[in-house]
């Protein structure tokens, strides 16, 4: 698996340019950094229960489902996803284009992360919504008005990764590389 992940970082690192403009975009939560926020959720009939990002990934919602994102509007504990990171700083070292797409409702909390990682304040979307379309929106509306011609999407949920690809489908002229983004260990 290390290898692997040194080759993913080489590679986007060394990668030449294509026409028109290239985009790498980052999921924030279970992607770029590990936190002990939690999704509290309260089930149709009065259970309540907790979620991680990771779990509430894979999560299948059930009728009356109530959600509180509250951790999300603040940084519990946050600890940087290592090799992700490397990818990250290897694509801001070639001067990459670079976009922090979250579900978090708040931008602050990003860029906190990326001032203490000694990172550059990047653009951070906030969406305020964990509704995959929505992610697979912003990539349409930046293929429509940006021209962007490459876009690499890195997220740790699976349906966000889907439905990018599938939205991206509808381009074949832009190259869309969806990374699904899988931890195997801890950070």
């Amino acid at each position: 698996m290390e290898l692997l992940r040194e080759y993913i970082a080489s590679v986007l690192s060394e990668r030449s340019r294509t026409d028109g403009r290239r985009l790498r975009v980052f999921d924030f939560d279970d992607t770029l950094v590990k936190t002990n926020s939690k999704i509290y959720v309260t089930s149709g009939t009065g259970d309540k229960f907790e979620l991680t990002p990771g779990e509430y990934a894979v999560y299948v919602p059930q009728p009356g489902d109530e959600f509180d994102y509250s951790d999300f509007s603040k940084l519990i504990d946050p600890r940087e996803i290592v090799w992700t990171g490397r990818i990250l700083r290897n694509i801001l070292k070639k001067g990459g284009e670079v976009v922090i797409l979250t579900a978090r409702s708040a931008q602050a909390p990003v860029y906190q992360f990326l001032e203490d990682a000694g990172l550059p304040r990047l653009e951070v979307i906030a969406l305020a919504s964990s509704d995959p379309e929505k992610k697979a929106d912003y990539i349409e509306k930046r293929i429509v008005n940006d021209d962007v011609k490459y876009i690499e999407f890195f997220d740790d949920s699976y349906k966000n990764v889907e439905a990018v690809g599938r939205r991206a489908a509808k381009y074949p002229e832009v190259k869309v590389v969806s990374r699904h983004i899988v931890h195997k260990t801890e950070i």
